[in-house]
């Protein structure tokens, strides 16, 4: 009988211990002999035998594959940095490519080491437990393995190295969205035997324990189990890595091969079923119980390990919902001015309560019931005079679709009002409809964050709104194709800005193929009436026809009993029947005149209600007249406050609040309740003109405002500008006087909006209107000057106050308008020159205060004309702005592209501009006008740079979708698309002969092409990362690129030859430029550098003293023509132009 001693060494004997290690790795030493663990110290105890299998172990996979052990350890050197620095966040990728190697080479004082990692790593663990609840099985087997890592630590401290990799382990297993499925199967059952792993060694080959006759196959054994963990401690650094691929370069993530995971756990189990085919006989009975309790353990944690996964995804999957109806309900407040909800109670509790016997007859008008049942007919336009009830009628009708529509009906609508800018246009109209629709069907949302995700609040208020606005309706829209859906807007003639785009909408959208149907009103003006003529008759109700204009009389005639009724002066019934027939044969079917009158009625003054129904006149205007005529009448002091109150209230851009329309008054010195109550008492004194609803002033009618508009610039109002004029300097005055620093005492600056709370007593509730609409009135009070009075003299006080204003108190006023979360198209400055002219800028430019500070966001690209008069920037705020190279003044924003624009370049002639946007296009802009002269399309995925031939003929675009396309610069045509990158294309160049075209991209080249033929000429590689920039030398004889490996480089064009390598910067290199005679290159870096560099043929690459002042990513550099000035733009959204002379050194 062949004995076990033979048995093991016949096959020990006939086959290397297990398939290698990794065959793709090099291997430093075919034996682990040729890295034996340190000679311990004399005076240390003796290592204990798992802790020198473990040691060999590692030194082992080192050994076979370095290049996975070197990266893993820069990985636990930055982990080391992060706990000796207390940093909490992790290094980037250029970042951990420069880091040290800092894992010592003896064992002690590597276990030293790993043990601080381990203590840190069993930290992150409960860490990380804490913040994962409701997944109890896993996070308590991920519990059960720390506590195995604790104890086993803490009987012998220099057994870390062991269990650093289980650490970081268990932190990927609380952590799994990040690493593929295969490779979280293999880490749960790793993780889950490391128990037994860690005993086998102690107890298979613990020299007390063994049988006395395997002492000569001990040593044999010892290899297999060495090679057991050689494998482990592999397949854990592999993960580790895979883990933070993110932040490795690409080549460290070239030199490491994370995919075959499933041969990787294979390879594990192979070596596992050695140890235990090898040992079947070597031990004893209770030995091999023991470890098989140990391993039955290990598949119970495994099962409970692996669920981590599920859970943490579910949750996951959970927190994402709860993100996106947290990103969908910001998106919906963005977009909501008012709510027309809001607004419809308001009105009808304004005008006292809505009578339902005063709009019935038109739920059974011919007309509107043909519109409510036919499909062919889905729109209706009810029309009237001033007065009429319309609003009312529609509120009623409202009411009534409310209660009859099904389930899945929609109903939607707005109320236009002329005095108030937030209602008055055509932007708002559609926001509120859209509002009010998501509101009832949330899922309509998605058509909006289509666009809101990239652009934000911007969206719904920059130039570009009601192109963006009506593409998400229409897609609404067709989203409603089987819901019955009914569209109410009030009072279109109060729409001012953009009505007519707004009837050509709501005549596209009102075709028989859609359930949309449409309920308009308005007075009968002859503009609407143009835009809906393809409306027929039947669509139209007029409340004037003969048949109509009988229910609307019999409407108010209902509406004079009601008001009647609850009049405490008209208790005498006789009374009552004499006043009530003089309404109604006065009223005319004039809801508005009869509301006017009874108002009176009410004043507490009247005694004789017979009398002032009597002499109150028939005509609504000629009751406004009587009314101001009292107003005069009144004593001098309160007839001039109640004109003055008058005039502010009807040029005012939005309903004041009474503290506002006191203060702007100066009616007195007092504030909050005491001032509110004195604007009370005045209001109350200025006829029935103004009306007071929740402690806020609103005009009582269109008609009002019409009326007292027509009365400015005659004797009893100013003009317009001059009304203006005081509501400028007032807002400036009461501004001056009120804004401080930290206003509202927050001490901290870095609350967000909804961190804090508004005090009670607001100290900026009596000039919240100012703060806003003051450049307002600035810019009318200039604009509304006649020919005979230019007003030079108030001008020229405008100008100084303004000034004085600015330069006192213009952070604070920044401060305060941050805290009233204003309105964007509000936030303008104007300042007014000797030229005749105002111009209006964004108040985050500060142009006017510093040079070339004006985009809202960073910066992307900046250029200099090839006559060095103006600087163009391509920011992230979706504009191009073009500059004075002099002075710094903002010549011009161009405006069009619907996404960030990474790359703007001007034609050798300084003709037109192009820019690169990651809304996929290219635009060409005329320089001098800004006009849009072509947009370029043919770009699946985001467009970052472009670049004109000499000649201007044509344009190259680099791209994200891997390809670069040379169109005809006149006609936008696409001459051909080059293909050869196998990563996005992030810059491109012309040489200057416009033969040669030079590219950049993420996979880590340069190619050089044939312009013409677009053919491959040569690919350029050196660089450690991705390429970035890309540009030619003057002369065409050089090239020079940046990179995320931190350098730039200088290359020979003709040969392909890398003449210079220029290291200095500590972070990824942006961009590069030369100057014009080739001999300087400016590079721009992430670590908020712009370095000049000598590249003159004779030179080394050294460069002078680095010029700083940017505070983030500088991401753009580029020289004046005349290389006497630096541009360089930044993520800290300003662009620095630099006197070159300066950062230069002599000689």
């Amino acid at each position: 009988m062949v004995s076990l001693t033979e048995r093991l060494k016949a096959k020990l004997g006939r086959k290397a211990p297990l398939k290698p290690l990794d065959a793709q790795a090099r291997p430093v030493s075919n034996t682990t002999e040729s890295h034996p663990p340190a000679r311990p110290d004399s005076n240390k105890s003796p290592t204990s035998l798992p802790e020198r299998l473990w040691d060999q172990a590692y030194d082992q996979a080192k050994a076979s594959n370095l290049s996975t052990v070197s990266v893993y350890e820069k990985i636990l050197s930055a982990r080391l940095r992060e706990q000796d620095a207390n940093i909490s966040e992790y290094p980037d990728s250029a970042e951990l490519e420069s880091q040290k190697n800092e894992i010592a080479h003896t064992a002690d004082e590597r276990r030293g080491q790993m043990q601080r990692l381990v203590n840190h790593g069993l930290r992150r663990t409960e860490r990380d437990a804490e913040l994962k609840q409701g997944m109890e099985d896993g996070i308590q087997a991920a519990l059960a393995v720390k506590e195995v890592v604790d104890k086993a630590v803490q009987a012998s401290p220099e057994a870390a190295i062991a269990w650093v990799g289980v650490c970081f382990a268990l932190e990927i297993m609380m952590n799994p969205l990040t690493q593929a499925s295969s490779n979280r199967r293999g880490i749960a059952y790793v993780l889950s035997r490391m128990d037994w792993y860690w005993n086998l060694s102690s107890l298979l080959l613990d020299e007390n324990i063994t049988e006395a006759n395997s002492q000569p196959l001990r040593g044999e054994l010892e290899k297999v189990v060495t090679d057991l963990y050689s494998r482990l401690l592999l397949f854990q650094m592999k993960s580790v890595c895979y883990y933070h691929r993110g932040r490795l370069s690409v080549f460290a993530r070239d030199l490491i091969k994370l995919n075959d995971w499933d041969g990787e756990l294979s390879a594990i189990q192979a070596a596992e079923a050695a140890v235990q085919a090898d040992s079947a006989q070597y031990n004893t009975v209770s030995i091999r119980n023991r470890l098989g309790e140990i391993a039955e353990t290990a598949r119970s944690q495994n099962v409970k390990l692996d669920s981590i996964s599920s859970a943490i995804r579910e949750q996951t999957r959970q927190q994402e919902m709860i993100h996106e109806t947290s990103a969908d309900n910001t998106c919906l407040a963005e977009l909501r001015l008012t709510d027309p909800r809001d607004d419809r109670r308001r009105i009808e509790e304004t005008k006292g309560g809505l009578l339902k016997d005063s709009y019935r007859w038109v739920l059974e008008n011919t007309g509107f019931q043909r519109w409510r049942n036919d499909p062919q007919n889905p729109l209706l336009w009810i029309k009237a005079d001033p007065g009429k009830g319309k609003t009312m009628l529609l509120c009623g009708v409202i009411d009534e679709l409310q209660q009859s529509m099904g389930a899945t009906d929609l109903l939607s609508y707005f109320f236009c009002q002329a005095s108030d800018s937030r209602i008055n246009n055509a932007n708002a109209v559609l926001r509120g409809l859209m509002y009010v629709l998501i509101c009832q069907q949330p899922s309509l949302i998605s058509h909006v964050r289509k666009k809101y995700d990239h652009a934000g609040k911007t969206l719904f208020e920059d130039a570009n709104a009601w192109i963006a606005l009506s593409d998400m309706f229409k897609a609404m829209v067709q989203d409603l194709e089987k819901r019955n859906t009914v569209l109410v807007v009030d009072a279109l003639d109060e729409c001012i800005a953009d009505l007519p785009k707004l009837l050509d909408l709501v005549v596209s959208t009102s075709s028989s193929s859609t359930p949309i149907k449409w309920l308009l009103s308005s007075r009968n003006e002859s503009h609407i009436e143009q835009k809906l003529r393809a409306i027929d008759a039947q669509g139209k109700l007029s409340l004037e026809l003969k048949e109509n204009a009988e229910h609307v009389s019999h409407a108010v005639n209902i509406y004079i009993d009601t008001k009647l009724s609850h009049l405490e002066s008209m208790e005498d019934e006789d009374l009552m029947i004499q006043v009530r027939e003089v309404l109604r044969q006065k009223a005319n079917g004039t809801f508005l005149w009869v509301a006017l009158v009874v108002r009176e009625l009410e004043k507490p003054e009247c005694w004789d209600p017979l009398q002032v129904v009597q002499e109150a006149p028939e005509d609504l205007y000629q009751f406004y007249d009587r009314m101001m005529t009292q107003i005069e009448n009144l004593a001098a002091r309160n007839s001039e406050m109640c004109r003055r109150m008058l005039a502010i209230a009807t040029l005012a851009y939005r309903p004041l609040s009474l503290m506002e329309l006191g203060s702007l008054c100066a009616l007195t010195t007092s504030q909050g309740s005491a001032l509110a109550k004195i604007s009370r008492k005045l209001v109350a004194m200025c006829g029935s003109f103004l009306t007071v609803r929740d402690d806020q002033v609103y005009l009582v009618h269109q008609s009002a405002k019409d009326y007292l508009s027509s009365k400015m610039g005659d004797t009893v109002f100013p003009s317009e500008s001059q009304i203006h004029h005081t509501l400028f300097a007032r807002s400036l005055e009461l501004m001056s006087g009120t804004l401080k620093r930290d206003i509202y005492d927050l001490i901290e600056p870095g609350f967000l909006m909804d961190q804090f709370q508004v005090p009670v007593n607001d100290p900026l509730a009596h000039v919240h209107y100012s703060c806003i609409y003051w450049v307002d009135h600035l810019h009318y009070s200039i604009l509304g000057k006649s020919s005979k009075d230019d007003g030079s003299v108030q001008k020229l006080l405008q100008e100084r106050v303004t000034n004085e204003f600015l330069r006192k108190k213009f952070l604070y006023w920044l401060e305060a308008l941050s805290l009233l979360a204003f309105c964007h198209d509000s936030t303008r400055l104007a300042s007014a020159s000797n030229d005749n002219t105002i111009k209006t800028w964004d108040t985050n430019s500060g142009t006017n205060f510093q040079t070339l500070k004006g985009h809202t966001s960073s910066i992307s690209s900046v250029a200099f004309s090839h006559d060095s008069v103006q600087i163009a920037s391509a920011s992230d705020d979706k504009t191009v702005k073009v500059w004075d190279a002099s002075s710094g003044i903002c010549l011009k924003t161009l405006e069009g592209h619907d996404g960030c624009v990474k790359s703007v370049v001007f034609s050798y002639d300084s003709a037109r501009l192009a820019s690169a946007s990651d809304d996929t296009t290219a635009r060409i802009w005329d320089a001098s006008s800004g006009i849009c002269l072509q947009i370029l399309k043919r770009h699946s995925d985001s467009v970052y740079s472009v670049a004109f031939t000499h000649d201007a003929t044509q344009l190259a675009t680099a791209s994200r979708d891997r390809t670069i396309k040379v169109w005809d610069a006149n006609s936008g045509e696409c001459l051909q698309t080059l293909e050869g990158h196998a990563g996005q294309v992030n810059s491109v160049a012309f040489s200057h002969d416009s033969v040669l075209l030079v590219s950049a991209s993420d996979d880590g080249t340069v190619k050089i092409w044939d312009a013409t033929s677009g053919a491959i000429l040569q690919t350029l590689e050196g660089h450690g990362g991705y390429v970035q920039s890309v540009v030619f030398s003057d002369d065409s004889t050089r090239l020079a690129s940046a990179s995320d490996d931190n350098t730039a480089k200088v290359w020979d064009v003709s040969s392909g030859a890398c003449l210079h390598t220029l290291k200095g910067h500590s972070k990824y290199v942006r961009s590069v430029a030369f100057s014009h005679d080739s001999t300087r290159l400016a590079s721009t870096s992430k670590d908020g550098t712009v370095k000049i560099w000598d590249v003159s043929s004779n030179s080394g690459g050294t460069f002078p003293p680095t010029p700083m002042g940017h505070s983030d990513l500088v991401n753009s550099v580029n020289f004046s023509h005349d290389s006497a000035y630096l541009a360089s733009a930044s993520d800290d959204r300003t662009v620095r132009i630099w006197d070159h002379s300066l950062i230069t050194p002599p000689g």
